[in-house]
């Protein structure tokens, strides 16, 4: 290995990181199912999230908590 190397891997994340950036990919990313959002969260995740919420109220008024 020789002293360029670390300078040419640091250019290629730049390159790639810049790339991977740009309004093109992410107009063909959003082309793609696996990148496409859903327009509505899981019924299992909404669950998840009430019962958290249902938690954080429950200490937020327990005095012992705090």
């Amino acid at each position: 290995m020789n002293g360029n190397s670390g300078h040419r891997r640091a250019e290629l994340a730049n390159d790639i990181r810049r790339q991977a950036g740009s309004e093109a990919t992410k107009r063909f990313l959003r082309t793609l199912p696996a990148f496409r959002l859903e327009r509505e969260m899981p019924r299992q995740l909404t669950d998840l999230l009430d019962r958290l919420d249902g938690a954080e109220a429950e200490n937020a008024d327990d005095p012992r908590r705090q």
